[in-house]
């Protein structure tokens, strides 16, 4: 394994496979820089249990080196291997992508379809979330930034009427 940067998050690599190993946080760190707009989207791989369908995997922890477990990226459908000691996560070569672009459609539907319960959800958690309250405001903001872009793309004339009122 060698160290690299990943959107200005040191993680671990394979050269021969070009795997990609995030130690626990890194997987998120490195999606929130990756890009800004689905920072406020998280996914707890060890959440909720009723959903965690998890298999045993081929692959050892580099860390631990015990097995991995593949469990499935939320509603993805991507296969990703956990160890469940140091709750680190290893992606294969371009699941990382994957990932981000699963996000990317997920949370566009999110803020269209659910925006209300997404919104109610961030402010909740500026209060009790798992990040800081700085990052948690942030997510909170980033929800009102985008509907506010999807909805006036989604609906044009609305935007040019609210474009030709007075300032």
């Amino acid at each position: 394994m060698e160290r690299a940067l990943l959107y200005n998050v040191e993680v671990d690599y394979c050269p021969k496979c070009f795997g990609l190993w995030f130690d626990k946080d890194e997987l998120r760190l490195a999606k929130d820089k990756a890009d800004e707009n689905i920072k406020w989207l998280d996914v707890d791989l060890w959440s909720d249990d009723s959903k965690f369908k998890i298999a045993k995997g081929g692959k050892l922890c580099p860390i631990d080196r015990l097995p991995l477990y593949e469990v499935e990226y939320a509603d993805s459908g991507i296969k990703v291997d956990i160890c469940i000691i140091c709750n680190g996560v290893w992606l294969d070569r371009g699941e990382f992508k994957q990932i981000i672009n699963y996000l990317k459609q997920r949370g566009d539907w999110e803020i269209l379809n659910n925006y209300y319960k997404n919104l109610a959800g961030e402010a909740l958690e500026i209060f009790i979330g798992p990040k800081t309250m700085r990052e948690e405001i942030v997510d909170f903001l980033i929800i009102l930034k985008l509907f506010n872009i999807k909805f006036l793309v989604s609906h044009p004339k609305i935007s040019q009427a609210i474009s030709m009122l007075p300032k």
